[in-house]
């Protein structure tokens, strides 16, 4: 990508570390997380035109808490430091950390008392409703910062030093639950640190595509794995307006996608985008390979070597090829870098980190810098249609993992139907929009049950429907009764297999979205 005005995001281990990036670039900012151990060396030759510390669950004065090179503060760049990162600045600048007579978690009040720096978008005086996640606390600032803002536990609850440009607020203004925290953010970005707004999808699309023509020789060809789903149509539609037909889009039928997913993915690209398209009918060969096989991740881990054996016999009849296209996300890259390590085992069907060394194939991962929203973006740029681009999620071992137990095609078949039916009635009581995703799993439980006059016993099926911004936190979808009434009468009338319809009310965490 070309130059451009970069905020640095350092990460200690916060589970917000992501929300700063987000709320970052709705402000129109580019920015990267990095880990904190990288180097002053790296630090330096990126040229960030500020940094931010993250939070993070360590303590400052303890033993092996993860630290900064104290030499970032004499870059001259704006520093924001937000929780654990307020205290780093405190505990490296002279200041003292110690731990908090009375711990905050959750809602509390800060009151603005200097309406400068990060709070100049404040009254004086004014209370603003912020989150607390804090066990320490600053006992004493460091030389040169005054309090800018004070709770009723927290007397240094946001602090700064003007003349060096480095603030810190003990509270997480990235979170949902401090409604005004983008306005901090913005103060920051654009009142202390003098950026612009000029991070856009538009601008975003262009680069890319430069980036594509400028990396792929002109003898050299492309090819693009292809799902249908939202990052690999918007990284396959990209590629091909940069480099035409040398991009080949190899598209599976794994015999796990939902009811005419199949028809529709190669009616639309081949038609509509006049894409490349080579489409596999490889259903046997993915359920055979399942058989009584009901372990989460055995699943994962047999779809993905399918889908690579597949995938490589078509691709080595491309000639010339030399590049893979992949819809790598940011979120991807950055549990892949996390200072922490992932914070979860990264699903077997991601591929971030490396291609089986067979292929031989380089990667392009055109979207590797962008969000999903801003992946949306991104394509209505590019001309692509709202439906294609706000379709629900899919995971990308299919239905095996929204079919517990045995992985059959009599059994993918019945959850199949099922979750048309979930589908057909969230369109058709005009929610597809609101929800997240909604969707049916198959459940290895059978229940008695009457239909007509005969006893039955069959499957039962959950339906499934949460609301997210991202899918890193979400919570279960209130559907009106009427609409849940339709979709448990549909399945168990026209679904046979079928007799019993639950609702899963979990949100995310404890529960995750898939149920596997």
């Amino acid at each position: 990508m070309g130059a451009r005005e970069l905020v640095l995001i350092l990460d200690f281990g916060a589970q917000y570390t992501q929300l700063i990036a987000r709320r970052v670039r709705e402000q129109r900012v580019y920015c990267e997380i990095h880990p904190c151990t990288i180097s002053f060396d790296q630090i330096r030759a990126m040229a960030p035109r500020a940094v931010i510390l993250s939070g993070g669950p360590a303590s400052v004065y303890a033993d092996g808490a993860p630290t900064v090179d104290p030499r970032i503060f004499e870059l001259g760049v704006p520093i924001l430091g937000i929780c654990y990162g307020l205290q780093l600045i405190a505990h490296l600048l002279g200041g003292k950390v110690e731990p908090a007579t009375a711990r905050e978690y959750g809602h509390a009040r800060v009151v603005v008392e200097k309406n400068e720096g990060i709070l100049h978008r404040f009254a004086k005086r004014e209370t603003l409703d912020v989150w607390m996640s804090h066990g320490d606390r600053i006992a004493a600032l460091p030389p040169g910062f005054q309090t800018i803002g004070v709770s009723g536990n927290t007397p240094f609850c946001a602090v700064g030093n003007a003349q060096r440009r480095i603030y810190g607020v003990q509270f997480h203004p990235e979170v949902v639950h401090t409604p005004r925290g983008s306005d901090l953010l913005a103060a920051f970005l654009f009142d202390v640190t003098g950026l612009s707004p000029t991070w856009t999808a538009g601008a975003f699309t262009e680069e890319a595509m430069a980036s594509v023509r400028a990396r792929v020789a002109d003898d050299e060809h492309v090819i693009c794995g292809l799902s249908g789903g939202v990052d690999s149509s918007v990284a396959a539609v990209l590629c091909h307006k940069a480099l035409g037909n040398r991009l080949t889009c190899i598209f599976v039928d794994n015999g796990l996608l939902r009811l005419g997913e199949a028809e529709q993915v190669v009616a639309t690209f081949r038609q509509s985008f006049h894409l490349n398209l080579v489409a596999v009918d490889a259903r046997e060969r993915f359920l055979s390979a399942l058989a009584g096989v009901t372990d989460p991740e055995q699943k994962r881990k047999i779809i993905g070597r399918v889908f690579i054996e597949v995938f490589d016999e078509e691709a080595k009849k491309v000639n010339n090829a030399r590049w893979l296209v992949q819809g790598t996300l940011y979120p991807d890259v950055i549990e892949s870098v996390s200072f922490k390590g992932p914070s979860a085992v990264i699903k077997s069907h991601h591929n971030v980190g490396g291609l089986p060394e067979k292929m031989k194939l380089k990667l392009i991962e055109p979207l590797r810098e962008l969000f999903k929203d801003e992946v949306r973006a991104a394509g209505e740029e590019l001309g692509m249609a709202k439906d294609l681009l706000w379709r629900h999620p899919f995971p990308g071992p299919g239905l095996a993992v929204r079919c517990l137990g045995e992985v059959s095609e009599k059994r993918v078949a019945v959850l199949r139907a099922a979750d048309a039916i979930v589908t057909d009635e969230i369109r058709a009581g005009g929610l597809y929009d609101e929800v997240w995703q909604a969707f049916a799993v198959l459940l290895p439980v059978k229940s008695v049950g009457v239909m007509g006059d005969e006893r039955t016993y069959e499957e039962a099926c959950a339906v499934r429907a949460v609301c997210s911004v991202d899918g890193m936190t979400a919570d279960w979808a209130k559907l009106p009764y009427d609409v849940l009434s339709r979709i448990s009468t549909r399945i168990c009338n026209e679904v046979r297999g079928i007799n019993r319809v639950v609702l899963d009310i979990t949100s995310k965490p404890p529960g995750t979205i898939e149920w596997e």
